[in-house]
């Protein structure tokens, strides 16, 4: 039992003690309450952004990861642009130039509906045997292939799912070079990444999609390989392109500031009919076409580098029946002026098939109204050449120094190994001197010469009778090329 002494002064420190805090049990200061989290960084300041997180919170949750499946693939690069054909054996390769890639296997995707619907690119998911589609949050569903466009590089997937976050499809001709856009994909399988960037340029095509319908924005946002299929929007984080393909700089496949995205107006046409017929109708005119170069108007005698050449026009084609000609200049359709030939292509493979449309071209510096009915474009890769055949002797080749071109006159065996007729006539390129004007024109090894200025040429002597002819005068050759004929400018 303690004494009240012990006790008393036991209280006393007891409350000095509680006096020397800034807090106590019993009286003083309360405590602080608990620090708010810091607010989030201003989107905009003094008029300008300085954050792109709201249209990223609002974006990425619609952009998936795509992994493909498949067993045995061939690679699709291309080792020889003629096989194993000895004939071309005893040629030195031409040099390379350096073009977009276009990435492979593991990719990325858009969901486009809260049903599960989703673009992406053809090429990350041909003849894959199985896709899985893999959520921001690491969910994974197996997708089910809807439909596939080579020609416009792009396919319709499916998942079952509901409630899905999914991008709006802007309006991809409205945007304007200079626009800021946000690419957000999967690049080299390290997750979910974004990166900023302006439309650098439209309407451009690379010539890497199975087909000839594009119509790419360029962007500098920065696109990387497992990008591909992913999604490019805009500051309102509405879609307005499929990333597909980049140009890269070197071996290692880096990005070096030049992307290309489908635009969704392409986009929207494709994913509709892909999910109604599980294919894509287009119309088609039959003719092989070239944007008009200054050089080729000085050949043709022209004084207004405006239309678009028709190099080729094929049997029983829609243009044919229609009455145009090779050597034609499309001015217009449907009384709407045509200065590109991108553009006339994408306009008539945008027109359902059966359509009558109206041609204005210019011959023989005359103008003629035309009515075609468009016939519906079937995606048929071209007819490899045949087996070799017993090889006839060897026959005389030639140098064309004005254009930097080895030639050989057209045999029946050399037309055979280049899938031509028997009786084809023309000249052959077997060589092209990289610094020379013909590399630069993009004539390259293999292509056949069939007239140079309107005239027929079907030896070395008759390409070197014209080039002198002309004098001063830009020459324009008619090449024929892997089953089609195009025309070539070049000032020797």
């Amino acid at each position: 039992m303690y004494s009240k002494g012990i006790l008393l002064g036991a209280l006393l420190g007891l409350a000095a003690s509680f006096s020397g805090c800034k807090t106590g049990i019993f009286g003083g200061e309360p405590a602080p309450a608990p620090v708010a989290p810091a607010p989030a960084a201003p989107i905009v300041v003094d008029g300008t952004r300085t954050s792109y997180a709201d249209v990223v919170e609002r974006t990425s949750p619609a952009v998936v990861r795509i992994e493909a499946e498949h067993k045995n693939r061939i690679s699709q690069r291309q080792t020889a642009p003629f096989g194993d054909d000895d004939f071309f054996r005893q040629f030195p390769m031409p040099r390379q130039d350096q073009r977009p890639q276009i990435e492979r296997g593991l990719g990325s995707g858009v969901i486009v509906s809260a049903d599960g619907t989703i673009l992406t690119n053809a090429h990350v998911v041909d003849e894959a045997e199985k896709i899985t589609v893999m959520l921001n949050d690491n969910k994974a569903f197996e997708a089910k292939l809807v439909g596939i466009d080579k020609p416009s590089d792009l396919a319709v997937l499916k998942i079952e799912a509901q409630n899905m976050p999914f991008l709006t499809l802007g309006n991809s001709d409205s945007v304007r070079v200079g626009d800021i856009v946000l690419a957000i994909g999967n690049p080299l399988g390290i997750g979910q990444s974004v990166t900023a960037g302006i439309i650098s340029a439209k309407g451009r095509r690379t010539g890497l999609s199975d087909g000839s319908f594009e119509d790419f924005l360029q962007t500098d946002a920065p696109i990387n390989r497992g990008n591909s299929g992913g999604a490019l929007v805009n500051l309102n984080g509405e879609l307005i392109g499929i990333n597909s393909q980049i140009l890269s700089g070197g071996a290692s496949g880096g990005n070096i500031g030049i992307g290309f995205s489908i635009p969704t107006n392409m986009a929207k046409s494709v994913l509709e009919q892909l999910l109604k017929d599980g294919k894509v109708h287009r119309g088609m005119l039959g003719v092989n076409i070239q944007t008009l170069t200054e050089d080729t108007a000085k050949a043709l005698d022209l004084t207004d580098v405006s239309g678009v050449l028709v190099s080729n026009v094929r049997s029983g084609s829609s243009a044919e029946k229609a009455g145009v000609k090779r050597g034609d200049i499309i001015t217009a359709i449907n009384g709407e002026k045509i200065d590109d030939g991108n553009v006339l292509r994408n306009k008539v493979a945008g027109t359902m098939p059966g359509t009558e449309i109206k041609l204005t071209v210019l011959r023989d510096g005359t103008s003629h109204e035309l009515t075609a009915v468009l016939d519906e474009f079937e995606n048929e890769k071209s007819d490899q050449p045949g087996n070799r055949q017993d090889e006839d002797g060897p026959s005389v080749e030639k140098q064309s120094g004005k254009l930097g071109l080895t030639l050989q006159s057209v045999t029946p065996q050399i037309a055979r190994q280049l899938g031509l007729s028997s009786d084809s006539e023309g000249v052959v390129v077997t060589d092209v001197e990289p610094s020379g004007v013909g590399a630069d024109a993009g004539i390259t090894r293999g292509d056949v010469l069939l007239e140079v200025n309107r005239a027929a040429v079907n030896s070395p002597e008759s390409v070197q009778t014209a080039i002198e002819k002309a004098g001063s005068k830009p020459l324009l050759l008619l090449i024929a090329r892997k089953g089609q004929t195009i025309y070539i400018t070049v000032r020797p």
